[in-house]
């Protein structure tokens, strides 16, 4: 089968939050861009579900979300850490201004698929699915030269696709990143991993303490709980349409010894550390094929950019899924290096000096997220009076002060100076095909 070969202005790899945000960012300023992606329509099973106020402030203001919310979605009004029946922390998000003053939960497909549809309407948007990049292309077949495009195999056939920069956005194991010989800058400082599964939840079945009451057209009151149980704290919030996400922070490699006892003895420990939901969780979990174990690290990419390329999303720092910072993270960096990459089109200079400022300007943000989730990863995990007693009644205190509000902030929409370039759109670019 012959090579398809494509000329594009910007080569995003990876149709994640990030690659398609910022796909859809580039083609209102009038750049051509295409999308290469491995999975075919959204098959794949995606984890990351809750979105941050910031994150839906940002999808609100490009027109997408209204759309992705509409396919479906569950809003969360508040996060508790939950020990048996006391409520250690409680995180009320109705505390900051309407209309994004809630967590949602929402399919990450909805959001793709919403975004997809957006890109869709540009004549110089190619989307090159169930393509796996393969190879950088380099300037003048040289090992070292600058990257100038990249080829992707795959069953819709081979294709080389030539630009201006290339864009690696496919996630924590970038193949792209890879390529270029990035070191990924793997860091193990959570200690942990995550055991995932979902359950149905019956239309009989109640929401737990405080949920359920009515709050008018936005339907029943939800939150996103952590259960600590033995010091295996367990994630649980309420997933699209009828769902429940579960997640169970285990020691790292911890799995093992527990999975060696046998799936009875698995069933009864989350049994355990999840009482309202223990009835369900020994109905549903038939197979060890039911679970699904995350390895949970963080890292930062030892540089972002290369002549040529640069790197967007967990491509460029991977994070812990605690505090529900991965989407909200990826948006932001492409709402980030989206003007950066139209100012790099203009001048002609795609160098790793010019693309560099990405990570200069991104940095401290990056590195601010990552001391905060340490701090919430010590606050689920720590035990003994202090943690169950104590910590509480500072909690409460510290509700109302100033630093309160700060750390929800914080929490909630990352760097709050992060803004949509919009002054780099260009009107006349959204010609839609014709049928």
């Amino acid at each position: 089968m012959d090579t398809e070969e494509i000329g594009s202005d910007i080569c995003v790899v990876g149709a994640g939050p990030a690659g398609l945000v910022l796909a859809l960012l580039l083609l209102k300023s009038g750049v051509r861009v295409a999308v290469v992606e491995r999975a075919r329509a959204h098959q794949r099973e995606f984890r990351g579900e809750i979105l941050q106020p910031g994150a839906l402030a940002l999808l609100d203001r490009l027109g997408v979300l209204a759309g992705a919310r509409a396919r479906g979605a569950h809003e969360h009004t508040s996060f508790r850490l939950v020990e048996r029946d006391r409520v250690l922390l409680d995180i009320d998000y109705r505390a900051l201004p309407a209309p994004h003053n809630h967590l949602l939960s929402i399919p990450q497909a909805h959001v793709l698929d919403e975004l997809l549809l957006h890109c869709e309407k540009y004549e110089g948007f190619r989307y090159l699915d169930g393509r796996r990049a393969s190879a950088l292309l380099r300037a003048e077949d040289r090992a070292d030269g600058p990257v100038v495009g990249v080829r992707a195999d795959g069953p819709s056939g081979a294709v080389e696709v030539r630009a201006h920069c290339v864009v690696a956005a496919d996630g924590r194991f970038s193949k792209v990143r890879r390529l270029a010989g990035i070191e990924a800058g793997r860091s193990d400082m959570f200690d942990l991993d995550v055991l995932w599964f979902k359950l149905t939840k019956p239309a009989s079945h109640g929401e737990g303490k405080g949920d359920g009451e009515g709050d008018g057209a936005r339907g029943p009151v939800r939150d996103v709980r952590v259960f600590r149980a033995g010091g295996s704290p367990v994630l649980v919030y309420d997933s699209w349409p009828d769902r429940i996400q579960v997640g169970w922070t285990l020691p790292h490699k911890g799995y093992q010894q527990v999975a060696a006892q046998g799936l009875e003895h698995i069933k009864e420990e989350l049994a355990r550390a999840v009482p309202p939901y223990a009835d369900l969780i020994r109905e549903q979990i038939r197979s060890p094929r039911d679970l699904s174990l995350l390895d949970v690290f963080s890292g930062r990419a030892e540089r972002w950019a290369v002549d040529g390329l640069v790197l967007i999303g967990d491509a460029a720092h991977t994070h812990s899924p605690i505090g529900a910072q991965g989407i909200n993270l990826a948006v932001q960096d492409a709402v980030l290096l989206h003007p950066l990459l139209v100012r790099s089109l203009r001048a002609g200079d795609a160098g790793a000096a010019f693309l560099s400022a990405f990570e200069e300007q991104r940095a401290a943000d990056i590195e601010q997220v990552m001391r905060l989730q340490r701090l919430q990863s010590k606050a689920m995990l720590s035990q003994g009076a202090f943690a169950t007693r104590v910590r509480p009644k500072l909690a409460r205190l510290l509700k109302h002060t100033p630093v309160y509000r700060k750390v929800l902030d914080r929490i909630a929409y990352g760097n709050p100076a992060v803004r949509i370039a919009e002054e780099c759109f260009v009107h006349q670019a959204e010609e839609r095909r014709s049928p």
